[in-house]
């Protein structure tokens, strides 16, 4: 078949690429009036398509033809004939005539669809594709070549699409926009609210909005058998008229008349429709957010959604903002069902036939699939193009991070939408099915507000509690800006009996130096032991967690570093991930077993370094952790807190008053803080220490980094006198602290 061939879901329901669009009109003889076609985008209300149906003329019993060169207006149309199951021998050509220019447009094919695509439906027609036109008034067919009687009934079928003004399609967040209709809004109220996605819900014109009237659709929606989507499928509708995306309403009203009227469908095919412009339509009903059945891709329709661009994309490749559409429903939908969108997944055949490439597939057999497909890959068609189908890896690469999805807390395995329970101190791990190199940053959400922020390698990060319980979140930003948040888990923090102590930063290990440990990097698999109890200050009993600032310097390899508890069985849970050559710091909460924890690393050598900045006691005396903000208290780059607008130099101190920051008690109510401190613009590599004001500096680091790097960590500090310092080691770099929490006496 020239651009596209059948698409259906077998039994059910189904819909093809359309392609062959003439920019066409014409005048001559009617026989039905109606009003003048419309080219418009959004309307508030359904607006009533019809179809003018003309004659076709015998020339011979394999030969027929029209001529109507003075109708009324249409936009689409299509030849059909009474039997659905009726083959036309031959060739069925049509042309159309602009109804502004009264210019004639070429001769176009019209390839006849397979009986049965929307299952056995009593009163279905045959018929061909439709073709977009544009404004027409005209139009020519003619059936010819053929070596077999021509079916019954043979008609010219002409869409009207209706007017609805030339405003432009009026996007709508999720919840707004005018009420669906019909049967519609009666299968609406049944049906409980989608699953929550990983992926922001994109702005999608409604079927009330782009005018879909919802008489012709009595029937209501299917739902997807299980209710899950695994596979979202990539169509064009092949219209080769030039359109302006203010005409693709009509365009979609067009395809919507011409499946149910002409082709005596359910609905509309297409799950969701996008313009050049990036528009967003609904298409078949059902909910947006539900797994609706549609009738877009022959035999694999039970396990999938789809989306088709409006034009014929097989000379030229779809636009930027036609892509970025796609991949932004592609995230979202397959974003419900834990479905990677740059993944793989298995489809249950529901019919025998082959694809586009020549792959054989057996009814209720499985098959592997890219998880974002085209139309080519289940069905044996050039849809959604020879030059679209090449950009759909650009489509899958273009969303946020997948499968985004936080697995334990405190180290004790939580599912999505678990409970969990903490004194106090929060250990998220989390992981996504995304590459580190595509994420740049992921920050940790407790209660819908970001408190702390690591790298796009990490997959752990820490925070502190307040009483209460909270919803915790990890949110993921790609590196191509796009966002994804994984669903939230709720942890119950019970601070009433524990209590914190910070310490003075110290150095407690460092592998070059051989304190604390054997003088010497950890190897593939090596574990190295750390007392912490009964050290520098730190009680020898009674402490339940110790919070250290871990190093990871010199790897030789891409590799992790886990710490976790003595005496217990180390978990797939990373605190540090690093690549070759990279100096990387991470806050860790860790518990404290028989006064010792343990460091792992995954792969080739490195040195490590902790430094331990407070602990956690069962009973005794200590602060209570209390939340506030995310508040800014300091940046250099333009003087908040008090400080120079100035990057801080070599060696330079730089001093922070916390006792002017809204939320916070008096200096003296405070011990401690909670900050998350970044370093950016660093002129060569160095590192920061953040230690109370007035106190003598020790060797400890919060955060190491190189020339041009930008890189966050928390820090937990104890406080003197409501202040605390900044101390950069080399070369010059801008610092930045969000005040997150503070710990009361």
């Amino acid at each position: 078949m020239r651009g596209t061939a059948l698409a259906a879901a077998l039994g059910v329901v189904a819909t093809l690429c359309l392609p062959g669009v003439a920019v066409a009109a014409g005048p001559g003889t009617d026989r039905a009036g109606s009003s003048a076609s419309g080219a418009s985008a959004g309307t508030g209300g359904p607006v009533e398509g019809t179809v003018r149906r003309l004659a076709l003329e015998p020339r011979s019993a394999t030969e027929a033809a029209v001529s109507a060169h003075g109708t009324e207006r249409f936009g689409l149309m299509g030849v059909s004939w009474k039997d659905a199951a009726a083959e036309v021998q031959g060739k069925i050509e049509a042309r159309s005539r602009n109804a502004v220019t009264g210019a004639w447009t070429q001769w176009v094919t019209l390839e006849p669809l397979k009986a049965g695509l929307d299952g056995d439906r009593p009163g279905a027609r045959g018929a061909t594709e439709p073709v977009w036109v544009g404004a027409a008034d005209g139009a020519e067919v003619r059936v010819s070549g053929g070596t077999a009687a021509l079916p019954a009934g043979l008609e010219l079928d002409l869409v009207d699409p209706g007017t609805a003004g030339r405003g432009g399609a009026a996007k709508t967040k999720p919840g707004q926009g005018a009420a669906a209709s019909g049967a519609r809004a009666a299968a609406s109220a049944a049906v409980a609210p989608g699953p929550e996605s990983t992926a922001p819900r994109p702005d999608v014109v409604s079927r009330a909005q782009w005018g879909a009237d919802e008489s012709l659709n009595n029937e209501g929606p299917i739902y997807l058998a299980g209710g899950k989507i695994k596979a979202l499928f990539v169509h064009h509708t092949a219209a080769t008229a030039p359109y302006e995306c203010t005409d693709s309403a009509a365009i979609v009203r067009g395809l919507h008349v011409y499946h149910v009227k002409t082709n005596g469908w359910r609905d509309l095919g297409y799950n969701f429709l996008v313009d050049k412009c990036g528009t967003l339509f609904e298409g078949r009903q059902g909910g947006v957010d539900q797994p609706v059945m549609g009738a877009h891709t022959y035999g694999f329709n039970s396990e999938s959604t789809s989306v088709a661009v409006l034009g014929d994309y097989t000379n030229a490749g779809a636009s930027p903002a036609a892509l970025d559409g796609i991949a932004n429903m592609a995230a979202y939908k397959l974003g419900q069902y834990d479905v990677d969108m740059d993944g793989t997944t298995t489809l249950t055949a529901g019919a025998t036939q082959k694809n586009y490439a020549g792959t054989s597939f057996t009814a209720g057999q499985p098959y592997q699939f890219r998880t974002v497909s085209g139309h080519r890959d289940g069905f044996n068609t050039e849809c959604p193009g020879h030059q679209l189908y090449p950009q759909l890896d650009t489509i899958r690469k273009a969303g946020p991070a997948a499968r985004l999805k936080i697995s334990a807390v405190n180290e004790q395995p939580v599912a999505p939408g678990g409970t969990a329970k903490t004194p106090g101190q929060l250990v998220v791990d989390f992981s996504t099915s995304t590459a580190a190199g595509l994420v740049n940053s992921f920050e940790l959400l407790v209660d819908g507000t970001p408190v702390a922020t690591v790298a796009g390698d990490a997959t752990r990060v820490a925070t502190m509690l307040g009483l209460g319980s909270h919803r915790v979140q990890i949110r993921a930003t790609a590196k191509n800006g796009k966002m994804s948040t994984s669903l939230p888990v709720t942890v119950e923090a019970d601070v009433s009996d524990v209590k914190y102590v910070p310490v003075q930063p110290k150095r407690l290990m460092d592998t070059r130096a051989g304190l604390g440990a054997p003088q010497a990097k950890v190897g593939p698999g090596g574990v190295v032991a750390l007392k912490v109890a009964g050290v520098q200050g730190v009680p020898a009993y009674g402490v339940t967690s110790v919070v250290l600032n871990v190093t990871a310097t010199n790897p030789t390899e891409a590799g992790h570093v886990s710490v976790y508890p003595n005496g217990t069985v180390r978990t797939s849970a990373s605190n540090l991930n690093f690549t070759p050559g990279q100096t990387i710091p991470n806050l860790v909460v860790v518990p404290v077993h028989d006064g010792i924890v343990q460091f792992y690393n995954s792969a080739g050598t490195v040195d490590l370094i902790a430094d331990i900045t407070g602990y956690f006691l069962a009973s005794g005396e200590g602060g209570t952790h209390m939340n506030v903000g995310p508040k800014r208290v300091l940046d250099t780059r333009s003087g908040t807190g008090g400080v120079p607008t100035a990057p801080v130099g070599q060696g330079g101190v730089l001093d922070l008053d916390l006792s002017a920051v809204d939320g916070l008690p008096a200096p003296d109510g405070i011990t401690a803080v909670v900050l998350n401190v970044t370093a950016t613009n660093p002129t060569q590599s160095s590192f920061v220490s953040v230690y109370p004001t007035g106190t003598t500096r020790t060797s400890a680091s919060n955060l190491n980094f190189t020339a041009g790097q930008t890189i966050p960590n928390l820090v937990i500090v104890p406080v003197v006198d409501g202040k605390v310092s900044f101390y950069n080691n080399a070369g010059s770099v801008d610092l930045i602290a969000d005040i997150t929490g503070y710990f009361s006496k």
